[in-house]
């Protein structure tokens, strides 16, 4: 087989290096080297964006002691067998995004231009505008009314616009235009500072956005001041951030320093901003802090608890092993009206399960299926290991045939259950037991 015939399979492993046949004339050496460099070069075209080729000459000793020279062609293919990186799906993403952008639609243009009477006011533009919507066309009308000599963009028009790029995800076309409008802060307002910083938390672009809310505490205009909303845009963007307990907790603090100054500005907190404490200091594992807030947020701040704050708190304190206070949380929700999450009643039977209190565990476990609130796999795992971890193995395979009977386990889970016991009994005379 040829070097072009191996090159031509379609299974390529990471490294492939061919030598060529050896040119024994020296007259005809350098010919037939760059022949056979030739056909490979044109064989690989098709393959130049999947992997990298290196060719170099180099000499080789036959068994006789002669040199010759050999052609060494390595092919090294970018192909893994693991999945792609999210930041490698980004790019392409937005690659594939700068390939596909649209482009304006000139005849619709040319309509909607129509509708405009000679000497337009910010209103009918932006009732025009709100109609639309082709973003690239709200973007053509608001640049061209920016061109007539008559005509001055105010707080409507520019919020319109701003919201219609934002919805559309077209962030650098809104960043311009947000630049346009803070080069005149006068006609600001505090709605539209607040869709600004939405739509570029939304973008992922959070020191945009913090920039945007400096703006707003130094504007000289009372009603742009930051609000609740303002903080409760910001709070929100940062929990989102995070992604382990450490990352929390540094976003936590600025979560704090933003709420302080909630405070010191008299401004009074709604459930949601208070929502968003329990749920930061939660996420950051200071969970004495959360029942702090949740504790102060009748007498202080005259918000009453709702669903959020309990199972928030329920999933933290559960997360840290304290079961007797999880329960109590779970039974004064259940006073007040409320019905823990599936993510809280998991949380709790998973802590309950752990510490060894097996009969609550599986008690608060039927009464998730009696409520019918999803028991996730792990949920299931969990409890009975914990029974066999203990050498309850019959009530742990008793639960299991429980389970099956009444119909609560699909037949995936309860294949994936039997599997697990079957790997942790191994040949002991139990799995006999759970196959009968």
């Amino acid at each position: 087989m040829t070097a072009v015939e191996k090159l031509s399979r379609s299974n390529f492993p990471k490294t492939l290096t061919y030598y060529m046949h050896p040119v024994l004339s020296s007259a005809t050496q350098h010919y037939n080297a760059s022949h056979h460099l030739s056909t490979l070069y044109n064989s690989s075209k098709c393959m130049s964006n999947l992997m990298q080729t290196h060719v170099k000459l180099c000499w080789r000793n036959c068994l006789n002691g002669s040199h010759h020279t050999y052609a060494q062609f390595s092919l090294y293919s970018s192909y893994s067998s693991k999945p792609p990186s999210r930041s490698f799906r980004r790019r392409a993403s937005k690659r594939l995004k700068a390939k596909s952008t649209p482009t304006l639609d000139e005849a619709q243009f040319r309509r909607v231009l129509s509708q405009l009477p000679p000497r337009f006011s910010s209103e009918e533009l932006c009732n025009v505008i709100t109609l639309q919507e082709d973003p690239l066309i709200c973007l053509e009308l608001f640049n061209w009314a920016s061109q007539q000599p008559r005509f001055r963009h105010d707080a409507s028009t520019y919020h319109i616009t701003i919201k219609k790029l934002g919805v559309a995800q077209m962030y650098q076309e809104m960043d311009d235009v947000v630049n346009q409008v803070l080069a005149v802060p006068h006609i600001m307002t505090e709605p539209l500072y607040n869709s600004i910083i939405y739509f570029f938390t939304e973008a992922r672009k959070l020191t945009r956005a913090v920039n945007i809310f400096k703006h707003m505490k130094n504007c000289m205009k009372l009603d742009c001041r930051p609000s609740i909303r303002t903080y409760n845009l910001l709070f929100a963007a940062f929990l989102s951030r995070g992604r382990n307990s450490y990352v929390n907790h540094v976003y936590m603090e600025t979560i704090r320093g933003l709420f302080k100054q909630i405070v010191s500005d008299g401004i009074e907190p709604d459930i949601f901003t208070l929502n968003c404490m329990i749920k930061g200091y939660v996420l950051s594992l200071h969970v004495n802090d959360a029942l702090r807030i949740f504790h102060q947020m009748g007498l202080v701040y005259k918000c009453q608890p709702n669903s959020f704050s309990y199972n928030y708190l329920i999933h933290g304190l559960c997360a840290q092993g304290r079961t007797i206070n999880a329960i109590e949380m779970c039974n004064e929700m259940k006073e007040k009206g409320y019905t823990p999450s599936s993510k809280s009643y998991n949380a709790l039977v998973n802590a309950l399960a752990l510490g060894g209190e097996i009969e609550d565990a599986v008690s608060y476990l039927w009464e998730m299926i009696e409520k019918q609130i999803s028991v996730d796999f792990i949920t299931y795992r969990t409890i009975l290991d914990e029974i066999c971890r203990r050498r309850r193995v019959e009530e742990a395979i008793m639960l299991l045939k429980d389970l099956q009977e009444k119909d609560v386990l699909g037949v995936d889970t309860y294949r994936k259950l039997q599997c697990v016991f079957e790997d942790d009994l191994g040949h002991s005379d139990h799995r006999n037991i759970f196959r009968s």
